[in-house]
């Protein structure tokens, strides 16, 4: 099995969408705080960045969907 940089940018996008909702709600209840949850969606969202990257250096018709889900995150 084939795992692009495509596959890896949309698992990205999709676990950063997953820690914006649940980060929110540990921050709330005081099982995070507020600076932890901004560091690990900064890195998330780093790793996205570069996948997308890589998409755009490697295949960029594969990552179009992809580029603009990130861009509205």
């Amino acid at each position: 099995m084939t795992i692009t940089a495509a596959d890896k940018l949309e698992c990205a996008e999709r676990e950063l969408r997953y820690r914006r909702r649940v980060y929110g709600r540990l921050v709330e209840r005081g099982k995070m705080t507020k600076g932890q949850s901004e560091r690990e969606l900064q890195l998330m969202e780093a790793i996205a960045e570069d996948y997308l990257q890589l998409c755009d250096e490697d295949a960029p018709q594969l990552c179009l969907e992809t580029k603009r889900t990130l861009r509205q995150a």
